[in-house]
Order: structure tokens, then sequence, then C-alpha cells
């Protein structure tokens, strides 16, 4: 059972490059919320980070973070094939927790996570920080107010050429099957899906296609879905990381307007009904994990409830499951 302290000191395992500037300062920076030891396996890269970033403490051993008497929560923020080997070390350490997206790489080692932290009553915080974002707060905001009427569909196309990395056929784990079986898919298209689910329901169906179409790595390289909202909202989303330019395009159509948007890209928000159209610009935070770390402090403190916790993480590996397998079932329960 956790005890809600007045002073948070977080530890985070796996300093590299998505701490640097998206995810690490933030957990500097809100009140309340220290940061007080980094762990990575490279001591030298481990001490460089802590001393570029005045963190007092730096690890080589996980262990050792975790069981530390001076760290009260830890993020996780390594690839995800370790997120279920440390979160469950840290839930029988008794300590709140974060994980980077995706929870882990499927929906049996997510729900060994959140089963851990279920029984031991413990905050568990997945990095779908989206959710906490203004701009798809406005994006919720319009939707709530019905200002395209009722719901109908959502599609969503993202696409990218292959990097210098991919056709080097170089390391990386975003493109290794065993650590991101879907490979992108896993690490930039989960945002995406659980953003759709935070803004129109739980997916209560789910089907896909996933191909390797350029045998650059082992991974899946393009994928199709179609799934099923609560209410009978329906979706589609194709995913392809060998196209010819980068492309990221999101419309929710409604049966009195229409939405559009971009996840990653900072376009405007289009919403377009018959009261004409409306345009907005809401950039990001330089930190872009701010708002979902102010977040956590807020939920930890009773303020709030975290828009993005263990349990809605655990629904949108479910989904991921379902459309890399192909699979075409009901979905009822998950716990």
């Amino acid at each position: 059972m956790y005890k809600q302290k007045e002073s948070i000191r977080w530890g985070i395992i796996g300093c590299g490059s998505v701490t640097e500037v998206k995810s690490g300062p933030p957990y500097q920076q809100t009140p309340g919320f220290e940061l007080v030891a980094v762990m990575r396996r490279d001591a030298k890269k481990a001490a460089d980070y802590a001393k570029r970033h005045g963190v007092p403490n730096y690890y080589t051993d996980a262990d050792a973070l975790i069981n530390s008497d001076t760290v009260d929560a830890v993020y996780i923020a390594t690839p995800p094939d370790t997120h279920k080997l440390y979160a469950l070390k840290v839930a029988k350490a008794g300590k709140p927790c974060c994980i980077e997206k995706p929870m882990a790489p499927s929906y049996a080692d997510s729900l060994a996570i959140y089963k851990a932290f279920e029984k031991q009553n413990l905050p568990l915080f997945v990095a779908y920080y989206r959710r906490s974002l203004p701009r798809f707060e406005q994006v919720k905001k319009w939707l709530d107010a019905h200002e395209i009427g009722t719901l109908r569909h959502v599609r969503w196309h993202l696409s990218k050429p292959a990097s210098e990395l991919d056709e080097s056929r170089g390391t990386n784990w975003r493109t290794e099957a065993g650590i991101a079986p879907g490979g992108y898919f896993d690490d930039l298209a989960s945002h995406g899906l659980d953003l759709f689910v935070y803004l129109l329901g739980d997916i209560e169906q789910a089907h896909g296609i996933a191909v390797n179409q350029q045998g650059l790595y082992t991974a899946k390289d393009a994928i199709t879905a179609c799934w099923l909202h609560k209410n009978n909202i329906t979706g589609e989303g194709s995913w392809n990381f060998g196209g010819h330019e980068h492309r990221d395009e999101v419309e929710i159509i409604g049966n009195q307007g229409i939405l559009r948007f971009a996840v990653f890209h900072e376009r405007p928000l289009v919403l377009e009904n018959e009261k004409g159209l409306t345009t907005m610009e809401i950039p990001n935070p330089e930190h872009i994990q701010e708002f979902h770390v102010k977040n956590i402090k807020a939920h930890l403190e009773n303020r709030k409830v975290h828009p993005s916790l263990g349990t809605s993480a655990l629904h949108t590996s479910w989904v991921m499951d379902r459309i890399l397998k192909g699979t075409q079932s009901s979905f009822t329960s998950f716990q």
C-alpha cells in the first residue's frame, strides 16, 4: 500500500535519449518531485547524464536503484522487452512506477505488470502523454461538446520513408521483432491508438494484417487495421514505414462535421461543422511529458485521476495484440 509523501524522489532506469528533453526534466521541474538517481548499464554514460542534469546519484545496477532508500518512485525508460522485468521488481519494492510506452511487447506481459501493481495497490502510470497534452484536450472538448454531432468513424494514416539506419540494417531496438514485434507500429502507432481510446472510448473489436514488405529488419513494417469502439464508432488505420513521404493524418467524422489533426506533427487542429471552419494552433511544450508528469503529481495527491493509468495502457496493449495477431474477437474483460 502506497502512502503519499510531501516530496517524492524519483529514479530513472534507462537514462537514454527519450529522457534528455522529453521526459527527464519534468521530473526535476515539477514542484514536489525530485530526480535523485539514474541508472544505465554503461557507467560512463550514466555518470555523464547525472553530471549534465544535476542528478546526485547514478547506478549501473537497476536493483540497487529500485531498492534504494533514497528513491520513492521509479520511471522505467528502457526498451519494451525489459519493462516487465523491472516493473515487477518495482512492484515488489512497493513503489509507484511510470513505464514508457508501450507497456510491454505483448498483452500477456502487460497483464502481468498490471496485476503486480494491482495486488500491491500501487499507483501505475504509463507514458501515453498525449492524453495530457493541451492540443488533444482541445480535441476532447470539441468532441464532448458534440461540435461534430454523433461520432461515426475515425481514420488514421501514418507513413514515413525507411531511414538510413533501416537501410543500413543497423542495430535498432524499434525494428527488432524480439523487442518490438510490430516495429515502428509498437513505438508510434501505440500513441495514436491509445489516444483514440481516450477520445472515443474502449475498443471492443479489432482486426489487422501485419507484414514485412521491405525485408530490412525482423519486425513488421506495414500494418492495416479496422476496429469498433463502444457506441458503434468504427475505426480504420494504416501504418507503413517504407513510404515515399512522412504523412500523419487523422479524421474523426461525425454526422454534423469533421475534425482533422495529426498525432505527431504540430499542424493546426481543424474543426469543420455547420458554423464553418475553425483552425487552432496549440504547440507542444518544450518537454513534451510536462503535463503527463504534472498529472502524476496531481494523482498522487488525490487531486485528479491521471488519464494514463495501468488500466488504460493494458487496454491499448490488448488492441495492439489483436491487430498484430490478426485476431477478431470481442473485448469483454482484460483483467
